[in-house]
């Protein structure tokens, strides 16, 4: 499908400039006014308490672009050759504030499909800092680390067909990008998808802050259904049963990291990212130091509706 070829009033689409595979998609200030009254209608509480109030933002969003925007967003998520887009508004300012994004984000997320419980925050979405300092157990917030590439949803139970991340706020920070990589990108997508060892359950955990008190067990690759590669992985949660799974693991890191396909994207604050959890990784560069960088993040993980 030519997303570039799609018309809909109030929103501009685009190829992103770092790779043909992500569109950009910029909803017009116009847009976003016509956003502020049903959006007002609920405040964050409403939302995080009463789910059905998450959809009717989501159709007021739906409606405002005729009811193209759901259509569009759906077809590139589910669209192999694409399966990732960045949603920007045009202009931020105080009108257009955190809450306004969590909203527009809320909205979004549910236009995709539907929004899984997320443990580590005890509600549909995670709202969380990266800052100079960090004593957490994962390398989420650890922001002088690089952020190696990695599906979502690899701990737990429930499906994970899809990512949405929104940069809420950022202040004192250079460096910090995203890096992305498509599976089909990847130089060593066939050796790796095809090692049996890959294709074999595997034990994975997660530490105490993910607030998830059990242990799940899948394979690292399986298959779509056109036997195509697809991909569940992050580098910190397997617990390898033998030296054969545990060299497995330590081959894939490195070609992971070592790819020349990463797409190095820096994300404007306002913006969300939202990706195909089955095709894409993603992952996010170190940052310099400085005492005073902060960067707030929006996460909503979900599933496609039935």
């Amino acid at each position: 499908m030519d997303f570039l070829k799609e018309k809909i009033s109030g929103i501009e689409i685009s190829t992103n400039n770092k790779s043909k595979r992500i569109i950009n998609i910029k909803i017009k200030e116009e847009s976003l006014d016509k956003l502020v009254f049903p959006f007002n209608k609920f405040n964050i509480l409403a939302l995080e308490y009463k789910p059905f109030t998450r959809f009717t933002i989501a159709k007021s969003l739906d409606e405002l672009f005729t009811n193209k925007l759901s259509k569009l967003i759906h077809s590139i998520l589910t669209d192999r050759n694409t399966g990732c887009f960045i949603v920007a508004p045009e202009i931020i300012n105080k009108k257009f504030d955190d809450t306004f994004l969590i909203k527009l984000s809320t909205a979004l997320a549910h236009l995709v499909g539907v929004a899984n419980f997320d443990d580590m925050a005890s509600k549909y979405y995670a709202r969380f800092f990266v800052k100079h300092e960090d004593s957490s157990d994962s390398y989420l917030r650890k922001a002088y680390t690089n952020m190696d590439l990695h599906t979502d949803g690899t701990y737990v139970k429930e499906k994970t067909d899809w990512l949405l991340m929104t940069k809420l706020e950022e202040k004192n920070a250079k460096g910090g990008e995203s890096v992305m990589l498509h599976l089909d990108d990847w130089e060593h997508c066939k050796e790796l998808s095809n090692d049996p060892v890959g294709k074999k359950n595997f034990v994975w955990n997660s530490p105490k802050s993910k607030n998830v008190e059990y242990k799940v067990e899948h394979p690292v690759f399986s298959e779509d259904s056109e036997g195509r590669a697809q991909i569940s992985y992050i580098d910190q949660f397997p617990e390898p049963q033998n030296m054969e799974q545990g060299n497995f693991l330590q081959r894939l890191s490195d070609a992971l990291e070592e790819s020349n396909n990463k797409i190095v994207l820096p994300l404007p604050t306002g913006s969300a990212i939202v990706a195909n959890n089955y095709f894409w990784l993603h992952g996010r560069k170190s940052f310099k130091e400085n005492k005073n960088l902060s960067r707030e993040l929006l996460r909503i993980r979900g599933h496609f509706n039935n």
